[in-house]
């Protein structure tokens, strides 16, 4: 099964400790295969929101002044099951805990799925 690990945190947290990012590069090494891709997400100031509303497509540049959190990171594994998914956003966790004190933010666990996982309805 695809996950995918969402990090979430204030944009005000800043950049990460260089003593965290080798750690998560070990992390990532020793995932190995099951890890498909991740990687850090630049500051809201650098992106763009397109949004589709009432029929129109508008596009809002950042910085987005009105979310609390945002994405920072996110990273995508192949993974047996939900709880060996939980177990490692769990120590991705304890690694920040431990180089970044003070740091506070969550990591959301998806389920992923793909084309080949929904079934058509036959009308």
């Amino acid at each position: 099964m695809k996950f995918m690990m969402i990090v979430k945190s204030s944009e005000k947290s800043g950049y990460p400790p260089q003593a965290l990012m080798e750690e998560i590069d070990k992390l990532g090494k020793e995932a190995g295969d099951k890890m498909i891709g991740g990687g850090g997400l630049g500051p809201t100031a650098l992106g763009a929101r397109v949004r589709l509303s009432g029929g129109k497509v508008a596009v809002i540049d950042g910085p987005f002044t009105e979310a609390k959190e945002i994405i920072g990171g996110y990273a995508q594994f192949e993974l047996k099951s939900k709880e060996e998914a939980v177990k490692s956003a769990v120590r991705f966790m304890e690694l920040h805990k431990k180089y970044w004190p003070g740091w506070e933010g969550e990591t959301e666990v998806r389920q992923m799925f793909g084309p080949e996982d929904f079934t058509r309805c036959k009308p």
